[in-house]
Parts: structure tokens; C-alpha cells; sequence
């Protein structure tokens, strides 16, 4: 049963990414063979020039599809930025790929080579192939959960974010991970899942290392645990993916109802400034410029309306011009804002000025001459 449904995950997911994957047979010097791997570069790869994340997958045999398909549907919607996803085929070699030594649990004989082929050859030539930005991701499973927690011990660590998915953790792993962890100086992202119906040791050592975690004090480390009910040892992965995606890039999201209703119309201070630093958020911690979505505007003059601070529609609407200056969304903000703080006449010229320029979110060249000729009737201009 196990493999009829490994075979409809994979066969649905092909079906969903298919064209857009690359197999290819890695001569690695490091392992002394060559490895095949699996590249799904984005949809939009071949219409542009921007860059993209990295997230590699080890276990890309059977983990590769999974990922790749979430992915691919998460990046859709918007709610993740597209990337490119590398997984690595371990077949009968992910025993020996993740070979540790029993008296220090660290990488020894064909581990240590697995450990510098990651490191020292796949991700430079990743890098220098294809256009990528500086955020990386690893995904790991059972052993290999437990193998990228390697790269954290790193001086300069090689990854941003760890997936770790049901870890078979080393002897030695939870106190090298509460030792590195503090020491952390750049965002690091730390997602671990397990389930009711997990392994039971393997539940429990999950289970302890979370709560080490969730007791270090760094800002630095951004950690999420999730226990679900219901998944095996084996089907884990494909309920945990989407959640631990949705962690490492909640702030890429659009603003949801939940962020609207639980913080933005609780802000004491501007939220104008509460989206500019999201931006910026964004573009510190995964190197993308992402362009304010106008969905976003609209959730902030929401806010501003209900919270009736409308001195805040001037900053909005100098944003908006900047971000979209061939379109009416600045104007109709910077309307507001003379309308609400009453110079009226100035709105009225505003809002007529708005008319020549695109229409946008909703917002119709009818709408703000409407607006404008109200004022007219109202003030008799």
C-alpha cells in the first residue's frame, strides 16, 4: 500500500512540475561516482532575469516530488517566492551518506564525503549555473533530517533554513544543537515536525530537542514545532512540507485576515511603516525585492479608514506613486488624505488629476470623478 501511494505522489506531482525538471548525473569527485539529481527551476525562469532561492532535498528520491509540487503550488498563489529545487537521489547510499561516527556523532568515511559533495560541489555549481539569491533551504528526512543539522556547525553556516521531518538524531545531536544555536548571528530558520504515530524514539528525542530549542535566547533563531495526529513515521512528510514552507516565509505572505485583525489594526505606531518594513523584511531576509502588492495597500487603508488616522493616507499614497506611478492608486490616496484632514479643493484636483492615469485594485477613473465632483457639489467649486 505504502508503494502504490509513493507511486501516486510521484506520478501527480511529474504530472504537475513535469516539463519543467532537469535530471542530471553529478560527477563528484568528493564520492568517487557520479549522483543523479533532480532540478525544477520555476515557471518563470526563461521570461526574465531574476534570481531565486535555493532549496536542496536530500532523500530526492522519494522526498523530491513532494517538495517541488508544494512549492510549484505555494509559489502560485504568491504566499512563497518561486525557487529552484535540487534534490539529491540516495536510493540504497543514504545509509552510508549519512555515516557518523558512534564516538563524537559527527560525518566520518563516505558521510564526510557526502558532507563536502553537498557543500563544496553541488551547491557552487547550483550557484554558478543558475541565477540564485542568497536564501537556502534543506530538507531532510529520518537520517537525513539529522545529516543538514551538519552544515549549521558550519562557521559561516551553509543554509538559512532546515526542514527537519521526523530527525533520527545523532547521540550527540541535541547538545551540538544547543551549544551552536545561541552562537547563531544571522536569521535562521529552524522547523522540526513529528506525530502521534511517529517512531516512538524517534518521537521522543523530536519532541526533547523542541524543547531545548524553544528555551535558547536568540532573536536570531526562528523556530516552529509541529506534532500532527494522524501521520506515520514514513507519510509525515507530505503533511509537514506545507506547513514548514508557510513557516520559513510567513512574512512573504500577502497580508492575511489573521495579520490584518491580530496586528495591523492593533499598531499604536504607522502602518504605513508596518508595510515598508515588511518589504524590507523580505528583502533582508531572502535577498528578493518583492513590489508591494496592491492587495496589501488596500488592507493598510483599511486599517486607516476603521482606525479613522487619516494623516496616514499621505504617507500611503507617496508610496503608492512610488511604487505604481502610472496608476491612480497614488492619487486616490493622497485624495483621501486632503478630503479627510478637510482641503477640499485640493482633493477635487487631485482626485481629477488621478483620471488620466491607469486604472487599478479596484479603483475606477469613474470612481475618483465621482469623488471629485462630489466635493464640487458639496463646496460649490
Amino acid at each position: 500500500m505504502k508503494r502504490i501511494l509513493h507511486l501516486f505522489v510521484i506520478l501527480f506531482s511529474a504530472q504537475f512540475i513535469g516539463a519543467q525538471v532537469t535530471y542530471k548525473n553529478f560527477n563528484s569527485e568528493k564520492l568517487g561516482e557520479a549522483r543523479e539529481v533532480k532540478i525544477q527551476l520555476p515557471r518563470s525562469y526563461d521570461s526574465g532575469d531574476k534570481s531565486y532561492p535555493i532549496i536542496v532535498v536530500l532523500d530526492g528520491d522519494y522526498m523530491f516530488e513532494i517538495v517541488a509540487g508544494n512549492v510549484e503550488y505555494a509559489a502560485y498563489w504568491e504566499d512563497i517566492p518561486e525557487a529552484i529545487v535540487v534534490g539529491v537521489n540516495q536510493f540504497d547510499k543514504r545509509e552510508s551518506d549519512t555515516m557518523y561516527s558512534e564516538q563524537n556523532s559527527l560525518p566520518i568515511e563516505t558521510g564526510a564525503a557526502f558532507f563536502d559533495f553537498i557543500g563544496m560541489e553541488l551547491m557552487p555549481y547550483i550557484e554558478k549555473t543558475y541565477r540564485t539569491e542568497k536564501f537556502k533551504v534543506a530538507v531532510g528526512h529520518g537520517i537525513t533530517a539529522n545529516f543538514i543539522n551538519y552544515y549549521l556547525f558550519k562557521e559561516v553556516p551553509l543554509f538559512n533554513a532546515y526542514i527537519g521531518l521526523s530527525p533520527e538524531l545523532a547521540p550527540d545531536m541535541q547538545t551540538f544543537l544547543t551549544e551552536r544555536l545561541p552562537n547563531i548571528t544571522t536569521k535562521t530558520f529552524y522547523y522540526l515536525a513529528t506525530s502521534n504515530n511517529d517512531i516512538k524514539g524517534i518521537k521522543a528525542n523530536t519532541e526533547a530537542l523542541n524543547t531545548a530549542i524553544k528555551g535558547i535566547d536568540n532573536k536570531n533563531v526562528l523556530s516552529t514545532f509541529d506534532n500532527f495526529e494522524g501521520p506515520t513515521h514514513y507519510s509525515l512528510p507530505a503533511h509537514a512540507i506545507p506547513k514548514a514552507l508557510e513557516s520559513i516565509f510567513f512574512v512573504f505572505k500577502p497580508i492575511s485576515k489573521e495579520e490584518y485583525k491580530e496586528t495591523i489594526l492593533k499598531l499604536e505606531t504607522s502602518p504605513v511603516d508596518y508595510l515598508t518594513e515588511k518589504y524590507e523584511m523580505i528583502d533582508d531576509l531572502f535577498g528578493i525585492k518583492k513590489p508591494i502588492l496592491v492587495n496589501d495597500f488596500r488592507a493598510i487603508a483599511a486599517a486607516i479608514n476603521k482606525s479613522k488616522k487619516y494623516e496616514y493616507f499621505e504617507p500611503l499614497g507617496k508610496l503608492a506613486r512610488k511604487e505604481y506611478p502610472n496608476t491612480l492608486l497614488g492619487n486616490y490616496y493622497l485624495g483621501r488624505f486632503y478630503e479627510e484632514t478637510g482641503a477640499t479643493k485640493k482633493a477635487m484636483k487631485t482626485y481629477q488629476s488621478a483620471y488620466i492615469l491607469e486604472e487599478i485594485g479596484g479603483i475606477t477613473k469613474d470612481h475618483v470623478l465621482e469623488l471629485s465632483e462630489q466635493i464640487k457639489a458639496d463646496f460649490g467649486y
